[in-house]
This record gives C-alpha cells, structure tokens and sequence, in this order.
C-alpha cells in the first residue's frame, strides 16, 4: 500500500515550484490533491489547469483552485468547495509565499505587508478553514513551509525571515492546541534549494552558499517533498509540534 493511500491533500501555492513537487510526489504516494495558486490573468489559470492534468496522470484526482491565500474570506470559500468535492481533508501544506528583498531601511510598508500576508497570514487563513474539518474527523497533518532564515536570520530580508520565523511559532502553537483533537502540526524548513530563482544568482553567490553547506551541495525539490511526504504519512504519527530543517546540514 502507497503512504499516502486514501488521504487528500490540500496544498497552497503548488502550480509551480515547491508546491508543485510536492503535489506530484503526494500524488505517486496515492494521495487526491486539491492545491490553490494566485491566478491574475488567463496565462495563470492556463498554468493552474496544466498543473492540474499533470498530476492527476499518477492516477489520482486532482483540482486546482484559484484563489489568493492571503484573502480570509476567499479561502473559507475555496476550503468549503475542496470539502464539498473531495469529502474530507487529511494534509494542509501552507506552502504559498512570496519575497520582496531588501535592507530595513530602505523597505517599504507595502513590501513589508505583502510578504506578511502571502507567507503567514495565508496559513493561519488555511488553518482556521481545515482545523473544523479536521477535528471532525479526529485527526490531520499541518505542514507549514518555514526556511533556515526563519531560523537564524538574514540580512536583507527581514520581512521574509519574519513570516517565516512565525510559520515555526504558529506550527508549534497549532500542535499544543489540537493535539488533543489528535490533529498535528510541523514546520520544514528548506534551505539552499535548487530552483529557477537560486539557478538565476551569480556564480560567486552560489560558491558562498556551498561553502556553508557540509553536503557542498544545493538540494533539490524532492527532497523537500520527501520529508512532506513522512509528516503527511503515519509514519509521522508521534511526530508534532517540530522544526525540520532540510540544508544540507548548512544550520547545525
């Protein structure tokens, strides 16, 4: 039997990029996968749609939603339409996020609140949609997608570490309040990932982030969706409330 056979999976931001893997490895695991992305023009819901068909070809059904997670009231909607089609919700991954780079002083309040809104307001928007879904059924997995620099901190991006940080307090505040509804909550938190944004980075900046790294090598997606596949399996089942950080060992 498959890992995830018979679960759904309701995953945030997964047209694309780490969400997007994510999906693909739930879906050869045997799990049905509802997942939201942003859709400003006919070009992102053509990208949503896409995404969609290629992951129902692992034979599962799949659904995606557009819908802007930063948006209280839309995802209370969209969570309502996901129970209504699917029947229950077993994984949340509060994947959606954004950055807007730059150092404090020169951040503006606009940059400051979109990253806010996109990277943790939209998971306590999913959160408080699923959990009533989820106490019903006695039981789920929340994945919230943090990052090392939630952990330590980096310059320039004060705003970004600052959601991500909170993905961390909020996953372990989750864990003690429904762990006794036998619902449990975790943070992962990726650190260099090889992606279209890293591959863009000038060589000399690469070079420096392997230096921090004992692997001396950037991860991939996969491994990322790897760890969200054991927090979403009951293989996790007395696992909650934790910080998993995937770098390579570059945070010790």
């Amino acid at each position: 039997m498959k890992l995830l056979e018979g679960k759904v999976a309701l995953i945030t931001g997964a047209a694309r990029g780490i969400g997007n893997a994510i999906a693909h490895k739930f879906a050869t695991e045997g799990c049905d996968i509802a997942f939201t992305d942003l859709a400003l023009n006919d070009e992102h819901l053509a990208n949503i749609k896409k995404a969609a068909e290629e992951i129902a070809a692992h034979g599962v059904k799949c659904i995606g939603y557009a819908s802007n997670a930063a948006d209280f009231a839309e995802t209370e909607q969209v969570v309502a339409k996901i129970k209504e089609e699917f029947g229950h919700i077993d994984i949340l991954v509060n994947n959606a996020g954004i950055n807007k780079d730059g150092l404090m002083l020169r951040m503006t309040e606009a940059q400051w609140d979109a990253v806010i809104n996109v990277n943790l307001k939209s998971a306590f928007n999913f959160i408080h949609a699923v959990t009533p879904i989820m106490m019903r059924q006695k039981g789920g997995s929340i994945i919230n997608m943090s990052s090392v620099v939630g952990v330590h901190g980096n310059a320039g991006q004060c705003n970004y570490s600052a959601s991500k940080a909170g993905m961390i307090g909020l996953a372990k505040s989750i864990a003690q309040e429904m762990g006794p509804k036998g619902i449990r909550a975790n943070a992962v938190a990726p650190g260099f990932i090889e992606t279209a944004m890293t591959a863009q980075l000038p060589q000399a900046v690469r070079d420096e982030w392997m230096k921090k790294i004992p692997l001396r090598r950037g991860g991939q997606v996969e491994d990322i969706a790897n760890v969200c596949v054991f927090l979403g399996s009951d293989m996790s089942s007395y696992v909650s409330g934790q910080v998993i950080q995937i770098d390579g060992g570059m945070n010790m």
